[in-house]
């Protein structure tokens, strides 16, 4: 495999280069929890390379390469564990008169046809007027819906969706002995439930874990905080069309929910490192793999500055210092 750059600590292993050959490098059934965004299907630019997948002619084209990325990766995951794909609906156009197109849908399809049954699909709410300021489309404004509803848009959501390789049994459970003890999001839980962080006593009574539950397991995730990303360089106007890092309280979530601390996590399209920070921070080894040299650059400045923001040891650590 062609490796133009790379770090390897006893936490984590970073790559620079294309992540469907470092699959093809990974022993089978060795991850425990993948988690990512791929190109989402020809809506964003990310690079001009030849291997980047969002560089691909059109949206078959895009299923046509992923689905070689889908089965190499139900190969390396664990029987009984979890990958998770980050995705939205993507408009046709920005034309003004645009339609949506069922992204994750066809995600679905794909994750089911190589072994992947889904168990969750979260709903990642995102607020109006923040969506259009950040991504100008322009059926999302309050003008368009003045003038003809007919063609408004919608801030639509993102998702997360979960699936477990499900052609056998998990062999190592993936415990919560005390609850959780870290909450990942902006809603606040009440400060009496506290002195129950970290409770060893029958778990039906621990309130604070219970609430933080009852977030984590809903199919809305409102109370993502929205700007609390890894650090990230402005994008090249030359070479790229988009650069926005997924939110650290989505992965916090993700992997705390989804694995044990010490195991591995995998993301490939690792972009800024947001996924190999998060795991880092909360206790677990990482692979990261991303194909643009700048991307790689910031990643290997995230995760390093994860090592010290071991988030999962207290509550109270939970805004990240930019």
């Amino acid at each position: 495999m062609a490796i133009l750059k790379q770090k390897i600590t006893d936490q984590y292993a970073l790559y620079c280069g294309d992540s469907m050959e470092l699959l093809k490098s990974i022993p089978s059934e060795s991850i425990h929890l993948s988690g990512y965004s791929p190109p989402f299907g020809g809506l964003y630019h990310y690079s001009s390379d030849e291997r980047d997948l969002s560089n691909c002619l059109d949206y078959n084209e895009f299923f046509v390469q992923y689905e070689y990325f889908v089965k190499e990766l139900f190969r390396v995951t664990m029987k009984g564990r979890i990958s998770a794909v980050h995705c939205t609906d993507i408009p046709s156009s920005n034309s003004g008169k645009d339609h949506y197109i069922d992204f994750p849908g066809d995600i679905i399809k794909l994750h089911n046809k190589y072994g992947f049954k889904m168990i969750a699909r979260h709903a990642i709410w995102k607020e109006p007027l923040w969506v259009r300021n950040r991504t100008m489309i322009k059926n999302l404004s309050h003008m368009t819906t003045v003038d003809d509803a007919a063609y408004a848009g919608v801030a639509a959501a993102d998702y997360l969706l979960v699936f477990r390789r499900d052609d056998g049994f998990n062999k190592i459970p993936i415990a919560h002995p005390t609850g959780f003890e870290y909450y990942a999001g902006e809603c606040p839980i009440p400060e009496e439930f506290k002195r129950y962080i970290g409770w060893t006593g029958d778990q039906k009574e621990n309130r604070w874990s219970h609430q933080i539950w009852r977030r984590y397991a809903s199919s809305i995730w409102d109370d993502i905080r929205m700007n609390r990303v890894v650090p990230f360089q402005k994008r090249d106007e030359e070479d790229e069309k988009h650069v926005h890092p997924l939110q650290l309280d989505v992965y916090d979530r993700l992997i705390v929910l989804r694995s044990n601390p010490g195991e591995t996590f995998l993301e490939p399209f690792a972009g800024v490192g947001s996924g190999g920070y998060s795991a880092v921070s909360n206790g677990r080894r990482a692979i990261c793999c991303e194909l643009k040299e700048k991307y790689y650059n910031q990643m290997e400045q995230n995760v390093a500055m994860s090592e010290t923001d071991k988030t999962y040891k207290t509550t109270e650590q939970c805004e990240l210092s930019l």
